[in-house]
């Protein structure tokens, strides 16, 4: 039991000091006055200034509670390095069992793992957790079980009680890893980024390591080797073979002696995109659609068009001047001959053969087809005609011959069940609300080769599409596609259409027919098998660690094909379907954990000195533990310290006031009585 005095005024304080201050004025008054009785008036004031002031006697009845020590076990993935895990387990039984046999103290043993996603260690988080499910006027200590390496030292709790950080590892651990320090998301195709690379040995690395292997592999091929410096950045400029993504795999080989090998390999995803893509357009002869194809092209930022329109042919003799037919002449020899290979895509526009393009010119334009580039025709009545492109070297590269025949009727175009699977038609009409409008001519086509992925009237071939040697070419036998963009019974989607069809020559990954796509959402990956087949045979995805394993694709779309699987581990995934293969990356290749693997308790030393802790390493010893007064150092050489909290737990208050009503009326009214007859005596 402990007793002390407490105070619970009657009146507020200010007001009690007022009327002690006016009481002492009445006694210096009856003092100056030299009045006998002043000290037994001075007695009675006091007598009722303590009364008005509620003084009371309070007794408790106390149970004292334990100290409580936290003991926090770091268990993330950098824990499990050499000897660490083993470390930690025997250090924190013994700490425990020393603890707990402690008069008045209990120890709370707290675990962490990895972080969500990778986020890291977080080690401030779980002991913030840990001290707020206990008192905090209870908390005598705590223990960190931890190689230092944490993420999220802003978390960190204030400690009323000394904090220790117990080191895991060996002063001869090293490590070795390979930094990327920086690495856009994309970069132009045919132009060199720079990345910028830094192998780095950290710990107590053997003499001789100056140089390292590197190996720089992209898309899952065969890696090349080079051998650079360490500890020092290296620039490497990078040249992406292919639009799309591309995997780069950076990886130094293992080392005997080091850590771990986890932060020795870096995936870098980047996408490949063209700077400009140039685009000739030839229009044979002014019609109501000749603006259609200018302007999908000019409405597109990334599209460098040259664009020539024929007025007059060299036969015609009208008598006009020719200072008044034209400002620039067309180049016919610079373009078809000297710069072709600069055009991604070249356009003829209901043109014909007039004397303008000599047979060698078409020539060169169908070696430049083979070659890789990509040609388009947009067929009028002129291709059924004795002047038809068809009649020309171009004919060995286009996939229809036209039968001379101009069908001049209204008609709906329509998706083949073929160019339901094709990327540059899939979708068309489910993305198009109501009935497409008719256009009202169209050129019979008898299709020789590729891809017929749209029909017109009378279910002729209306567009197809073909690859020739490196190249692709399209042939649409319809000068009418201007009728949807004017809205003609409703439009169509013409603007989409030929979005697509552009983008598919130009040869834009996410156009190909046959292709194999993963999307990568952390640890998961959607594969996307793309296909103009109806069925496809089993996806085999090869894990980092060499693991095969086989999923069955499901058909969500015509010519779509799905699959999800969530990868096991961290690292590049190979994929294979058929003739197609992919590679994909999940997760970063060096998560956060393996960035620095050297037990260092540099990061937390602030905190612990704050505390008057210490930073010991377990390879010395686990330390033994004893009590501290506050404020004092709580670690040593071989030990560490906490401080008794002596707290208590209140079951029973009893207040006794010291001076009752009855006393008080009692003491005040004999004091003024003895100061009356005293003075009154005078």
């Amino acid at each position: 039991m402990t007793s002390s005095v407490i105070f619970d005024p009657l009146l507020p304080w200010p007001l009690l000091a007022g009327l002690g201050a006016a009481m002492l004025a009445f006694i210096g008054l009856a003092l100056w006055r030299g009045l006998r009785g002043w000290p037994l008036r001075a007695l009675a004031a006091v007598v009722v200034l303590g009364a008005l002031t509620g003084p009371s006697l309070r007794q408790e009845d106390r149970a004292p509670l334990s100290d409580i020590v936290l003991l926090v076990e770091d268990r993330s993935a950098s824990q499990q390095l050499s000897d660490r895990a083993q470390q930690t387990e025997a250090a924190a039984e013994r700490l425990a069992a020393e603890i707990a046999a402690r008069p008045n103290t209990e120890v709370r043993r707290v675990t962490l793992g990895d972080g969500a996603g990778d986020s890291g260690t977080q080690l401030m988080t779980a002991l913030s957790e840990a001290m707020a499910e206990e008192p905090r006027g209870r908390i005598a200590g705590a223990i960190l079980l931890s190689d230092g390496r944490l993420h999220d030292l802003d978390r960190a709790p204030d400690m009323p009680a000394p904090l220790h950080l117990l080191l895991t590892g060996q002063p001869e651990d090293w490590d070795r890893r390979l930094i990327v320090r920086n690495a856009p998301a994309f970069a132009i195709l045919g132009e060199p980024v720079t990345l910028t690379l830094r192998i780095e040995d950290s710990g107590a690395a053997p003499e001789g390591t100056g140089e390292a292997p590197l190996d720089i592999s992209v898309d899952g091929a065969e890696p090349e080797r080079f051998m650079v410096q360490t500890g020092r950045d290296i620039e490497l400029p990078i040249t992406l073979p292919h639009g799309g993504r591309n995997v780069i795999q950076f990886s130094v080989p293992a080392e005997d002696g080091e850590l771990t090998d986890r932060n020795n390999t870096a995936l870098v995803q980047m996408n490949g995109v063209r700077d400009r893509l140039r685009v000739l357009l030839v229009s044979g002869e002014p019609h109501a659609g000749g603006r259609t194809w200018r302007n999908l092209l000019k409405s597109d930022s990334s599209v460098d068009l040259v664009h020539f329109t024929i007025l007059r042919p060299p036969a015609k003799q009208d008598g006009v001047p020719v200072s008044e037919l034209s400002l620039i002449a067309f180049p016919t020899r610079e373009l078809f001959l000297e710069k072709i290979e600069d055009f991604d895509l070249i356009i003829f526009d209901r043109y014909k053969r007039r004397g303008i393009l000599p047979a060698l010119y078409l020539d060169n334009v169908r070696q430049y087809v083979e070659d890789g580039g990509a040609l388009l025709i947009n067929a009028g009545p002129d291709f059924a005609s004795a002047d038809s492109l068809y009649r020309s070297p171009l004919a060995e590269v286009l996939p229809g011959r036209p039968t001379a025949r101009v069908i001049e009727e209204g008609y709906r175009p329509h998706v083949t069940d073929l160019g339901e699977r094709h990327p540059v038609t899939a979708g068309l009409t489910r993305g198009w609300q109501g009935d497409w409008g008719r256009w009202l001519r169209q050129i019979e086509l008898e299709p020789e080769r590729g891809t017929t992925v749209m029909e017109g009237a009378e279910d002729k071939p209306l567009l197809i599409l073909d690859r020739v040697g490196e190249g692709r070419v399209a042939l649409l036998a319809s000068d009418q596609a201007w009728l949807w963009n004017r809205g003609y019974e409703g439009g169509g989607p013409q603007l989409e259409l030929l979005r697509r069809l552009a983008h598919w020559m130009m040869k834009e990954p996410e156009l190909e027919e046959e292709a194999l796509t993963a999307e990568a959402t952390g640890q998961r990956m959607r594969i996307i098998r793309r296909t103009l087949g109806e069925e496809v045979g089993p996806l085999t995805i090869t894990t980092p660690s060499g693991e095969e394993v086989e999923l069955t694709l499901q058909e969500v779309a015509p010519g779509q094909f799905t699959a999800e699987y969530t990868g096991p581990e961290i690292g590049l995934y190979r994929l294979a379907n058929d003739d197609q293969n992919a590679v994909i990356g999940l997760g970063p290749a060096a998560p956060r954990e393996f960035e620095q693997t050297i037990a260092d308790g540099t990061t937390l030393e602030p905190l612990v000195d704050g505390t008057r802790g210490g930073i010991l390493a377990l390879s010395d010893g686990v330390p033994s533990v004893r009590d501290v007064r506050a404020g004092r150092p709580a670690a040593g050489r071989g030990w560490i310290g906490f401080t008794p909290r002596n707290a208590y737990e209140t079951q029973d208050v009893r207040l006794i006031p010291l001076l009752p009503a009855w006393l008080v009326l009692l003491l005040a009214a004999g004091l003024i009585l003895a100061a009356w007859l005293r003075e009154g005596r005078r």
